[in-house]
């Protein structure tokens, strides 16, 4: 079944239930937030404003006028679209995760993108309800919220530390001829037709046109496994040095080349100290430690392979094979047969990911001659004279991808799966629709081709 349009169920939302439980359990920890009771933080449009990078000053280099601020009453938080209402405890580090920075952080591997928090969480005077991980600085963005991009993302820390290291910065030993002019030779734009771009193309790479930089091998691999596109941004830089291992400046991190394989740098100290925020840990007051049993409550009904490592998450749909395959990491872990959507209302394919889920509602709406839906509810009024009503209540484990109210859920009104069944949405079996209810996170990528 579908709900055409997301306007249809964005009513649903009650973001001042979020609001509140977030709030509460946020303040609870407000008193350790802080390294000094006057510290404050300012937003990026500051930072980039100022010639030290996150400074914690005025500008005028007072630490006596610094502004205390509170650090939830001023951020927008966000609307309950089926984050977990509880946190958990991370007892290697001291410190809670729950909400969307819990959701995305298991949705991206969970220690394997970001690595563990090392704050509570905390927002900017410009709203950014934040909190500091090893590898950075994860952030809530209110405007993507209704989009089917992620809307947790590191802080764009790139451009504002690159000025501070730009004297340990290099092109690596016997690198390749970069263009010339007074900054670090990698850190200058290079020409659509230079020579190291063409190279790059040619070898597989690719050419950001928008900052003039290259992104390549080992450091390329691990942005398409990661949506770098999304959780990177654009290379500020080509390979550098970077204690004594190749890197490379994003916009939103640097990646570097360890022994270990590719991985985000652990900047996540370095930026809580600069931004005023304690990383001390706090006491886990009855809070759980963290454990997949927590969400994922049922056994897997379709299992293919165990991931024995994490990884990220990612649903693949074939609407050909009216098949679906998830993954965790490298690791296929469920695979199973599906009903997408009949024609005139195929299932929509592209990009897209898990952006709403609740454990069961009504679908309701009606079609016109021709099979089309052309009323909801939740559009208001009523259907138009002559339309067919369809309708199935209490639709269970609803998880919505894209921006067409197309859902995966559970449909327990046939068992026809592998043969097209629906309004545009993807019908799962029950058992397989709740366990990935559990497994599958807020955030997580799921592609429909």
């Amino acid at each position: 079944m579908r709900i055409r349009g997301y306007a249809a169920f964005r009513w649903r939302y009650r973001p001042s239930t979020a609001r509140r439980w977030q709030r509460g359990l946020c303040l609870a920890f407000a008193a350790v937030l802080l390294g000094s009771p006057a510290a404050a933080l300012i937003s990026v449009e500051q930072v980039q404003a100022q010639d030290d990078p996150l400074a914690l000053s005025n500008g005028q280099g007072d630490p006596a006028a610094l502004a205390a601020i509170s650090f939830l009453d001023n951020a927008e938080l966000p609307p309950a679209i089926g984050q977990p209402d509880f946190s958990v405890y991370i007892e290697e580090t001291g410190h809670t995760l729950s909400g969307v920075f819990l959701d995305y952080w298991r949705a991206t591997g969970e220690d394997v993108m970001f690595g563990p928090p090392i704050s509570e969480p905390f927002a900017t005077p410009d709203g950014y309800y934040s909190q500091v991980f090893e590898r950075g600085v994860l952030q809530y963005l209110p405007s993507l919220v209704w989009t089917v991009e992620p809307f947790v993302r590191p802080m764009p820390v790139g451009r504002l530390l690159i000025g501070e290291r730009s004297s340990g910065l290099g092109p690596l030993a016997g690198g390749k001829r970069l263009a010339s002019g007074n900054r670090s030779p990698a850190m200058r734009p290079l020409a659509p037709d230079d020579p190291v771009v063409q190279e790059t193309i040619a070898g597989g790479g690719i050419y950001d046109d928008t900052t003039g930089h290259t992104v390549s091998g080992a450091f390329l691999d691990w942005s398409t496994q990661h949506e770098g596109d999304y959780y990177l941004g654009s290379p500020l830089s080509e390979v550098v040095t970077e204690n004594g291992m190749p890197a490379q400046w994003f916009d939103r991190g640097l990646l570097t080349e360890t022994p270990e394989g590719v991985q985000l740098a652990p900047l996540g100290e370095q930026l809580a100290a600069r931004l005023g925020v304690s990383t001390s840990r706090v006491p886990s007051a009855g809070v759980p430690d963290y454990d997949e049993s927590l969400f994922v409550k049922v056994a897997n009904p379709a299992p293919v392979d165990e991931a024995t490592t994490p990884g990220p998450k990612r649903i693949e749909v074939s609407i050909a094979d009216q098949r679906l395959r998830a993954y965790e990491g490298d690791t296929l872990v469920l695979e199973t047969l599906v009903s997408t959507g009949v024609p005139p209302n195929d299932t929509e394919t592209g990009r897209f990911r898990i952006r709403y889920k609740v454990l069961s509602e009504d679908m309701r709406g009606a079609t016109d001659a021709q099979g089309n839906v052309v009323w909801v509810v939740g559009q208001g009024g009523q259907a138009p004279p002559g339309s067919i009503p369809y309708g199935v209540p209490d639709v269970p484990n609803v998880m919505y991808v894209d921006l067409d109210a197309e859902a995966l859920h559970g449909a327990y009104w046939h068992n026809n799966f592998g043969q097209r069944m629906s309004h545009g949405c993807i019908n799962l079996p029950l058992p397989v629709a709740e366990f990935l209810y559990g497994w599958a996170p807020l955030g997580t990528p799921v592609t429909v081709s």
